[in-house]
């Protein structure tokens, strides 16, 4: 295949359309500061999520890092290792030390069946990791969190406009997080947000992105900076006019690989969940190599040799990145380090046509037939 396929591809507006929503940024020379199309976005996005409160960030890492700094969070947290560098990170910036729980098989959020017996007195919360666009099982962590007066912190980097039973999933726990990055469902160019209940916590939001400034005359906390500017805001204007359509070519996607895949001996796909309504954001593939035929590695340089560009997404878990010296047992999280080892994620965007996903799934199944 001549033409690249990368395994994402950047939603971006018509251009005219983006020139158009960026000419009064010119007329006013407000760049940045939560001007109007900041506020303009909070507001559209909290209708759009249908959550009480929304607060910009920058990015998404930021949203998280600030998120648990407002919580004043102490000691330990619950979270998986089956998540992108930001989630690890977050926590551990913020002091705190990072308690490992591993995955459900089915779905690669965290296991809820092994979360209590994590729980020490030092526990102070729980960061569980919507992936994929897989829901976590929200009644367990709910019921979990309430026994042991835990807070929550939902990182919904992957799940932006999905519904659980007919609610955003930016309403459940303390606080929920979304990455706008330029990869995802939705995307600023760089951004993020925090969803919240709490007009107090919000508060502290607004000081921690803001330099712990309150009023012209008044800094009353250390913050930092980590406010979305006005161009930021003006693409997430633009490309909330087109998302639903977006989900909607995604989910064509989504049943192209399906049609194409399913019943391929050795690969396990993920099905939608029931009560979720979905965002189709990645389409991973977990491959058994010995029903299969060959390796993820195998699969992965052969699609590189056709030009087709997959993702080990995610390898390797963050409990054995280097930067943590050998900390964490690794060994405690068996089937997350197993999927990790085994997973792929297919090229996944809105304008990926049935052709290109039909040679994908070809390559794939051949590989499988000369091995097995």
């Amino acid at each position: 295949m001549d033409e690249k396929i990368f395994v994402t591809r950047s939603s971006m507006p018509p251009f005219d359309e983006y020139v158009e929503e960026i000419r009064d940024i010119w007329d006013s020379h407000i760049l940045t500061n939560m001007g109007a199309k900041h506020k303009k976005l909070e507001k559209e996005l909290t209708d759009y999520l249908k959550v009480k409160n929304v607060s910009l960030m920058v990015n998404g890492h930021m949203s998280l890092e600030l998120a648990i700094q407002a919580m004043n969070l102490t000691g330990e947290v619950i979270t998986t290792p089956f998540t992108f560098a930001s989630t690890t990170h977050a926590i551990v910036r913020n002091g705190l030390t990072p308690v490992f729980c591993d995955i459900d098989p089915k779905t690669c959020t965290i296991n809820t069946e092994k979360i209590e017996e994590l729980i020490t007195d030092k526990t102070s919360a729980i960061i569980p990791v919507h992936v994929y666009g897989n829901i976590c099982d929200i009644e367990k962590i709910e019921s979990i969190a309430k026994k042991y007066d835990l807070k929550v912190i939902y990182d919904a980097a992957h799940a932006f406009g999905e519904e659980y039973k007919g609610i955003g999933v930016g309403n459940f726990g303390n606080a929920s997080i979304f990455s706008f990055h330029a990869t995802k469902v939705f995307n600023t160019i760089e951004g993020g947000a925090v969803c919240f209940d709490n007009d107090e916590y919000g508060l502290d939001l607004y000081r921690l992105k803001n330099f712990g400034i309150r009023g012209q005359e008044v800094v009353d906390y250390v913050g930092s900076n980590a406010k979305m500017n006005e161009f930021q805001a003006a693409m997430g204007l633009c490309n909330l006019k087109h998302v639903d359509e977006e989900i909607t070519k995604r989910k064509k996607a989504y049943e192209c690989y399906m049609e194409q895949l399913n019943g391929v001996e050795g690969l396990q796909l993920m099905q939608v969940q029931e009560d979720v309504k979905p965002n189709y954001a990645y389409f991973p593939v977990i491959i058994d190599e010995n029903e299969y035929g060959a390796t993820r590695n195998q699969v992965f340089d052969a699609l590189a040799q056709n030009n087709i560009y997959s993702r080990k997404y995610f390898y390797p878990l963050t409990n054995t990145y280097d930067c943590f010296h050998g900390k964490f047992d690794i060994n405690a999280t068996p089937i997350a380090l197993h999927i990790s080892k085994r997973v792929l994620t297919l090229p996944m965007f809105a304008d990926l046509d049935q052709k290109k996903i039909e040679q994908i799934c070809y390559i794939i199944k051949q590989i499988g037939a000369n091995n097995g």
